[in-house]
């Protein structure tokens, strides 16, 4: 594969950041080790300008080209959060805080960064400012809509900016990217059926919230079977049902259950939310009880813009020999409310035969370093030509 020699040096060095950086974890907002860690090596870097605090926990380090003809401003961003789940790797780095590990690879993608961050500033050759990203708080949190709403983006005048996300089952350092929407927009949904309870032999006497509820869970998937256009995505998924007594012969007074929809457009993510609403509200009716929807949204869909996605294949392809075309993918991704502030693109680099992220045995794949390392390069040096 054709990396940047440099890279291939600094391989050794970076994997040790990525490994100091998974050992010790930090969820959501609360990464304050590792936004420290990443602080530190842009100033040993020579970075001409590190911010901390933005977006509460986030970093900005400025690295200016030998010339700034262009006035070309490119955003690099890695996300540096883990997730609350307890490792089963076994590793010797393994994470040493309960509860806490890097399983979708942000600590990867942190380190990858940092590397070429050592290598810009090292090199500069290039025409223009690079802003390298470090956000908190991706995985539910957010991070990315604080950190624009800090002002990140006027305040440093990026007029493109890019992401990387690592993706197990692609092979290693290979790529993969699409154009227009890439990852779903997340949205979440907390509803209470309230009914009257009883005694499970006098079914006549209540107001049976658990029939309510059940008859939600299967209804609400008419969203997607018979609400929406079928060659439109739509997930709509119950995932938690909790009543309100556990006794085996008692008819609860109320019902909470919970769930998740996935759309891929705005047009399809107003449908659902409606939908919701309205399906719960007349089962509800119907029963004679009530029901209290409350629906949260969460990321937008993240849109590649198409001239940054053909560009940004290019990339790819100058540094593995390809890049293939990448699936929709129903997950969320804050990096979308970056890509809704500035035009940019989102790949995905291979992270081998590996568990899959947010699994306990996942860990990110050190040999796709340098390929992850020279695409950031390569998004620079070729946007931003030396003069």
């Amino acid at each position: 594969m054709p990396i940047k020699n440099r890279f291939a040096e600094l391989q050794g060095e970076i994997t040790e950041w990525r490994r100091d950086i998974h050992e010790n974890p930090e969820i959501l907002f609360d990464t304050h080790r590792t936004s420290a860690l990443v602080a530190d090596r842009l100033r040993d870097f020579g970075c001409d300008e590190v911010v901390t605090g933005i977006g509460r926990t986030g970093v900005v380090g400025v690295i200016k080209g030998k010339t700034d003809t262009s006035g070309k401003v490119i955003g690099l961003r890695a996300d540096m959060d883990a997730l609350p789940i307890h490792e089963a790797t076994g590793l010797d780095y393994a994470s040493k805080t309960d509860g806490a590990m890097h399983a979708c690879g942000h600590d990867g993608h942190t380190a990858m960064l940092l590397g070429a961050a050592k290598y810009l500033s090292e090199t500069r050759n290039f025409d223009g400012t690079v802003i390298v990203i470090f956000q908190p708080a991706e995985e539910g949190g957010g991070g990315g809509r604080e950190m624009c709403e800090d002002g990140m983006m006027d305040r440093w005048g990026i007029q493109e900016v890019y992401g990387m996300h690592n993706w197990p089952g692609r092979p290693v350092g290979s790529f993969a990217i699409r154009p227009g929407a890439f990852f779903a927009a997340t949205d979440q949904f907390d509803i209470t059926f309230e009914g009257k309870g009883g005694h499970a032999a006098k079914p006549h006497e209540t107001v049976d919230s658990t029939v309510m509820a059940a008859q939600a869970v299967l209804a609400l998937q008419t969203v997607a079977s018979r609400n929406a256009d079928p060659i439109d995505r739509l997930v709509v998924s119950v995932t938690s049902f909790e009543t309100s007594s556990n006794a085996f012969n008692v008819i609860p007074q109320s019902v909470k259950i919970k769930g998740t929809v996935r759309t891929m457009s705005k047009e399809m993510r107003d449908l659902a939310e409606k939908r919701v609403q309205e399906i719960c509200a007349g089962i509800a009716t119907t029963f004679g009880g009530q029901a209290d929807v409350t629906y949260y949204r969460g990321y937008p869909v993240m849109v590649n813009s198409d001239e940054q996605t053909d560009f940004a294949a290019d990339v790819a392809r100058s540094v593995s020999g390809n890049c293939d075309e990448a699936p929709l993918i129903m997950g969320g991704e804050d990096f979308a409310f970056m890509l809704e502030e500035r035009p940019g693109a989102y790949i995905l680099v291979g992270n081998g035969d590996t568990a899959t992220v947010h699994h306990p045995e996942y860990n990110f794949n050190d040999e796709a370093i340098p390929a992850g390392c020279s695409w950031w390069a390569g998004i620079v040096e070729q946007r931003m030509p030396a003069a």
